[in-house]
């Protein structure tokens, strides 16, 4: 007679969980990112440069050395996210920022190191490893969603397939339909030369946007900053990847090509933030129709409501103090005053000020009770503010001035300095709202059992994507000179 022996569970936080639930698929999941990466550097011709790392120049060599350094990468990815919420819908954007900042540590400090050259950080250098940036990319993603799926928690598929119930696919497309409709009527339809494929692309964006939205009601704020990262990944994979692709050529990641393709990066962001945003208000409606309990509803008072809006106001005039010094340094607020028919510097100050109030209003609207500490505050200010870079600078104050948007890259190097205004406002106006929030009314102090609730789902944001949108929103920021300034 045998007796059935059960498995000794493994408990959390052990070297052996952490080696089983972390280490172990992160490295599985590093051979798929590994493999995709390798495909795209046999395709440009780049492997040779990892086998000069043991004085090789052969390409198999160097393969072999890649698919080795993608292991022990993904296995340090997997010790990295074991305890955030292992969903793709989650990890595909600290896959994405892992594999941005691998890029700046790898290919540009290490990699140089090794092969005995010199580190030198320059534009140029950075310029010339473009493609290296764009493989890294698609490893973190690859990575981390292969992470999600073999973690033996097995949850990643349920979850794919509770996004994609039907009436979820249907928010999605209606979405990428009135985003693509407001495209079509703000440029036109012979608008192709700005636009390209993306009315149509926009529509699979809009299938595919519930696979990353994470299941959760979110605001329309923390929408917006995931919506421009998903716009974003998509400009990479249509804009730079696909082109050569079907027409059976190799990969084409040079500056010059990265540099034409940057005329549609704005509006794949804006697209990818339509989308978000209208999928999330399509979402709180049906749920508001159809919610039986009006419990469920909260409402606040109009007195706290008008606080928020006041802190809001103050929050951006203080960045817009900060912001306008650096746009005095360039000569742009003349420019800013004759959206009102003015002329000099002092009314471009004064309507410069007053945007910059009106958008900290909408700051508070759209992120109130969302900056659990400074960190966040910071991190959604500044992703706030690399939005209206993109939706403002380059957007709307052209048009509003009568001229095309600033879309190419000409257009968007000279612009430059407004994206660290944008940045430095935008870091101003989240910490000094995150400060005013919390001094009268701290997160973790709960004024009722609905408070509580809602106090706990907020950290739990956290442990999803959230911090990863604010690192990977940055990046973008950073390599923005890189992309398209001349060679």
């Amino acid at each position: 007679m045998t007796t059935a022996v059960s498995p000794v569970p493994v408990r959390e936080g052990t070297p052996t969980s952490y080696l089983r639930n972390g280490a172990l698929p992160g490295a599985l999941a590093g051979i798929a990112g590994g493999l995709v990466f390798g495909g795209a550097m046999a395709s440009l011709g780049a492997l040779p440069t990892v086998a000069a790392l043991v004085r090789s120049d052969v390409p198999w060599v160097g393969f072999a050395l890649h698919m080795a350094i993608a292991v022990v990468v993904g296995a340090v990815f997997g010790l990295l996210v074991v305890h955030q919420q292992i969903r793709s819908s989650e990890l595909l954007f600290w896959g994405l920022a892992y594999g941005m900042f691998w890029w700046f540590l790898g290919t540009l400090t290490l990699l140089p190191l090794l092969s005995g050259l010199p580190m030198t950080w320059s534009l140029k250098t950075a310029q010339a490893s473009l493609p290296s940036l764009l493989g890294h990319l698609y490893y973190g993603a690859v990575t981390a969603v292969a992470f999600a799926l073999l973690h033996r928690d097995g949850k990643a598929a349920a979850v794919a397939r509770e996004h994609l119930r039907p009436r979820t696919l249907l928010r999605g497309l209606i979405a990428a339909a009135i985003v693509g409709g407001l495209l079509v009527l703000s440029f036109g339809v012979g608008a192709g030369a700005r636009l390209g494929w993306l009315p149509a692309v926009a529509v699979c964006m809009g299938i595919g946007y519930p696979l990353v939205f994470t299941g959760k009601a979110e605001g329309t704020g923390p929408a917006l900053i995931r919506g421009t990262a998903y716009g974003f990944l998509w400009w990479v994979v249509v804009s730079l990847t696909l082109p050569p692709l079907l027409d059976g050529n190799r990969l084409d990641w040079s500056q010059p090509t990265i540099a034409a393709a940057t005329t549609r990066l704005p509006p794949y962001l804006l697209a990818g933030a339509g989308i978000a945003a209208i999928f999330g208000w399509l979402g709180g409606l049906a749920r508001n129709l159809f919610v039986d309990d009006v419990r469920l509803l909260h409402h606040e008072t109009s007195t706290r409501g008008l606080r928020v809006l006041a802190y809001g106001a103050l929050s951006g005039l203080i960045g817009g103090i900060i912001f306008g010094f650096v746009w005095g340094t360039v000569d742009v607020l003349p420019s800013v005053a004759r959206l009102v028919g003015a002329q000099g510097e002092v009314a471009g100050w004064i309507v410069h000020l007053v945007i910059a109030q009106i958008i900290g209003v909408s700051y508070a609207l759209l992120f109130r009770g969302r900056s659990y500490d400074l960190a966040s505050g910071l991190g959604w200010g500044l992703s706030y503010g690399f939005f209206w870079w993109v939706f403002g600078a380059l957007t709307l104050l052209p048009v509003l001035l009568g001229q095309p948007p600033r879309w190419n890259a000409t257009a968007i190097a000279t612009a430059f300095p407004g994206l660290v205004g944008h940045l430095a406002y935008g870091a101003g106006l989240g910490a000094i709202f995150a400060w005013l929030e919390h001094r009268e009314n701290p997160w973790w102090v709960a004024r009722s059992q609905t408070e509580a609730v809602r106090a706990t789902a907020r950290r739990d944001q956290v442990l999803g994507s959230a911090p990863a949108l604010w690192i990977l929103t940055v990046l973008i920021a950073l390599t923005i000179p890189v992309l398209v300034a001349p060679p």
